[in-house]
């Protein structure tokens, strides 16, 4: 008798195709339409977190007792506002039809928010008016209406600039991408204890990288690397930020 025909058993998959829908396709179409429309240059520089750290754990005892968590967030955030005032054209959008750099009179800055439904930007509003205390709840707050998908529009829109923070997951230092039309994005890297040179002497210090990225068609590479340099001079030197509160 002839061999019966037999169905060949099927070959394992060897792909998954997973269609870009929905928020990972409005995060895929921003992200295109920032790094194809900004021209991005990166700085990077190291700050010396020693004095902030210390500060942060003095204050966090009293910060608890009022009920709010203090992260490292709010002393950025704090900082930033004080080196706009240095460099009012960081805190800006660039209206590309215009061909016109919008100079902000306010300070909404976002925190790039990880959510189980994507990435988000979390808007902390008039950070100028506000004790480091204040954002630090208000930041609580934002961000949690954002994980548990309550928030509001105003939660979202209208940021001014952009910080987001990779810290947590290790690493060294990140590029990030700007969100469009802001002008420049602030990445915020692990503290990582190393050895430092100071005063001719090898000591241990809590360090972090500073790896912002610039719209290089209106922000000057010199610009940027000022602005770096201010934002790290206020960090390194907390006293320094609490004079520049308004």
């Amino acid at each position: 008798a002839p061999p019966v025909a037999r169905p060949l058993a099927p070959e394992p998959a060897t792909e998954e195709r997973i269609p870009i829908r929905g928020l990972r396709k409005r995060i895929y179409e921003a992200m295109v339409a920032s790094k194809t429309t900004i021209p991005h240059f990166s700085y990077v520089d190291e700050c010396d977190m020693s004095a902030l750290v210390d500060l942060r754990s003095r204050w966090k005892p009293a910060a608890e007792r009022r009920g709010v968590k203090l992260t490292y967030l709010p002393f950025f955030l704090k900082a930033l506002v004080a080196a706009f005032r240095d460099f009012p054209e960081l805190n800006a959008w660039c209206d590309d039809a215009a061909q016109e750099l919008v100079v902000k009179k306010v300070f909404h800055i976002g925190v790039s928010t990880d959510t189980p439904s994507g990435l988000f930007v979390a808007v902390v509003r008039d950070c100028d008016r506000k004790s480091i205390l204040e954002i630090a709840r208000d930041l609580h707050d934002v961000v949690e209406r954002v994980r548990q998908g309550k928030a509001s529009r105003e939660d979202l829109t209208g940021s001014t600039f952009t910080v987001t923070s990779v810290g947590n997951f290790g690493g060294m230092f990140a590029t990030p991408i700007i969100n469009k039309p802001e002008v420049a994005i602030l990445g915020l890297n692990r503290i990582h204890e190393r050895p430092v040179v100071r005063d001719g002497q090898v000591v241990v210090r809590p360090m972090m990288y500073l790896s912002p990225s610039f719209d290089h068609r209106v922000i000057d590479g010199a610009v940027g690397a000022r602005f770096t340099n201010r934002l790290k001079a206020l960090l390194e030197s907390p006293d320094e930020l609490f004079m520049e509160m308004r």
